[in-house]
């Protein structure tokens, strides 16, 4: 892509609304813009990040076994009524009539509608168990939207739904998405920490919210600090199994946000070493709940006996627009955005420093190919714009790598590298410096 023909409107000044890092860095770099209060405009850059990790969400979802729908934004309210929801859910719920006068809303989550969806077609634990995800636009209308996409009224969620004929089996299903939450967020080089959770009025005994570590981060968090360092389980592993040990793990140790720390029994089972009192940002939420909706909604099935059953089912959310937000709270510095190179909105920054020279054009253009061929994407700056200018717009912007080209590169041969992430610079061949940039 070039940058002549790319919409970047990028901004010097900061917007005086910009409370915190991302959402001042989103709109200075260009990737969204503000519509009304918490509702954005994705713009192209924006819209490549969340491009990248709503891909990395679906196909973590899809290794472990779920099945990815596409449920509609609005909802009949009758389903909600069923479930007993509708009258309880608040002022966040928008609420809409049609032309016929009846009841519809913006929908903040699907647990009634897939229920629906399922009730509809299963009958019997030998279709068990079934895991259906989907990612969707909610709409949640907060009295005080702020902080950008991190606290928006509407945003891009991956939603997902188990079903299960017992509650064995349930928490293998739960088990799964734990371990898939996991891969997911070590793909977009986030260090996270899951952390048991209070159920709310989800319901339920057994929750986890999954905490990204940021020095910004919303809220404090406690925790051993091996939890963190373990990484991800990898993609290895038998989804058919019962994964739980590898729950056990991590949940068998301290992880605890501010509001369910407990200092006594944090110094008691952590080694004063491994103790970490960190911020951190919530990307994801995971549920087991029971027979909460399919009871109301006699979503029942037949079990091995013949007797039915209403369906144990549990919820698992990723904040997809949100992780935008919050891998820039987590990767920046004061130049910019520093993305990681899985969610990077382009690969490699070319900076021509001369266009309308010949040779450096050509060059440009010769390093373009030639990244394109290796299969990367690159963003090639050919405006008249002064080298400043460039360079702070490349920073801002945040692409792993940047090559600048310009005459006394080209006169001698080479081009200049620098990786973003580190400040590191090298100036090298064209051949070596694609080679250190596929590593």
């Amino acid at each position: 892509m070039r940058l002549s023909r790319f919409f970047l409107p990028v901004l010097k000044e900061t917007p005086a609304e910009a409370q915190i890092v991302s959402h001042r860095l989103m709109l200075r770099a260009g990737m969204i813009r503000q519509e009304a209060a918490g509702i954005y405009a994705w713009l192209p850059l924006g819209l490549r990040v969340l491009k990248k990790i709503e891909a990395i969400v679906r196909e973590e979802m899809n290794r472990a076994g779920a099945v990815e729908i596409l449920m509609p934004t609005l909802q009949l309210a009758d389903l909600w009524r069923e479930s007993g929801r509708y009258d309880d859910y608040g002022a966040e719920m928008l609420r809409i009539k049609d032309r016929h006068e009846r009841d519809l809303l913006y929908g903040p989550t699907n647990e009634e509608m897939v229920t629906e969806i399922f009730r509809s077609s299963v009958r019997s634990y030998k279709d068990l168990p079934k895991n259906l995800y989907h990612i969707q636009w909610k709409f949640r209308d907060e009295q005080r939207p702020r902080f950008g996409v991190m606290r928006g009224r509407e945003f891009l969620m991956k939603d997902g739904y188990s079903f299960d004929i017992d509650e064995a089996s349930a928490r293998r299903s739960y088990s799964r998405m734990f371990v898939a939450y996991l891969n997911l967020y070590a793909r977009m080089g986030l260090k996270v920490a899951p952390m048991r959770a209070d159920t709310g009025p989800i319901g339920g005994d057994l929750s986890h919210e999954f905490i990204i570590l940021a020095e910004t981060g919303e809220s404090q968090v406690f925790c051993d600090k091996t939890l963190v360092e373990m990484g991800a389980p990898g993609t290895d592993l038998d989804w058919d199994g019962d994964l739980a040990d590898l729950v056990a793990q991590r949940t068998s140790l301290y992880a605890a946000t501010e509001e369910m720390h407990d200092q006594a029994r944090f110094e008691a089972e952590v080694a004063a070493e491994n103790r970490l009192c960190a911020r951190g940002i919530e990307v994801g939420h995971i549920f087991y709940f029971g027979d909460k909706y399919s009871r109301p909604m006699k979503a029942m099935v037949a079990g091995p006996d013949g007797t039915e059953r209403p369906a144990q089912m549990g919820s698992y959310g990723v904040g997809v627009s949100r992780l935008v937000g919050a891998i820039i709270e987590a990767s920046h510095d004061e130049a910019g955005i520093i993305w990681p190179d899985t969610v990077a909105p382009f690969d490699v920054g070319v900076i021509n420093m001369r266009p309308g020279d010949a040779a450096v054009d050509a060059a440009c253009q010769e390093a373009y190919k030639a990244l394109t061929a290796k299969g990367l994407d690159p963003l090639l700056d050919d405006t008249a714009e002064r080298a400043g200018a460039k360079f702070a717009t490349m920073d801002l912007i945040g692409l792993p790598w940047q090559m600048v080209i310009g005459p006394k590169g080209v006169a001698e041969g080479v081009v200049e590298l620098k990786r973003r992430a580190t400040g590191e610079r090298w100036t090298l061949p064209l051949p070596q410096a694609l080679a250190q940039i596929s590593g």
